[in-house]
């Protein structure tokens, strides 16, 4: 019995860490929300990125594994010389793939 109650704090204190975090010029990377593209912007790419949505039985808290997955794009968008990022997908089973901009001086409309 002690060992499932053992098991289970460390399972729900794994669950509420963040293991991505920000990287270099990420911070300046825009996301915008999923739909049309935006306009006087150049597609630079795609973006997959993956996180773990489950630790053994337990799921993780979906919001937390979406911005996960939102950091991560955002680390890899300076590699293609994006600067903004938009969901393709909706996250799922850990993975989502974003479509990468660049929009040096285009107003964009964000949410």
């Amino acid at each position: 019995m002690r060992i499932v109650l053992i098991l289970a704090a460390t399972s729900l204190s794994v669950s509420a860490c963040t293991f991505v975090k920000m990287g270099p010029g990420a911070d300046e990377v825009r996301v915008i929300a999923q739909g049309a593209p935006p306009v006087a912007c150049e597609k630079r790419g795609e973006i997959d990125v993956s996180v773990k949505d489950r630790l053994g039985p337990y799921e993780r808290d979906q919001l937390r594994v979406k911005d996960e997955l939102e950091t991560l794009a955002r680390n890899e968008a300076p590699s293609v010389s994006a600067d903004t990022i938009q969901p393709r997908s909706a996250p799922a089973d850990g993975a989502q793939r974003f479509i990468a901009y660049r929009c040096i001086g285009a107003k964009l409309v964000t949410d």
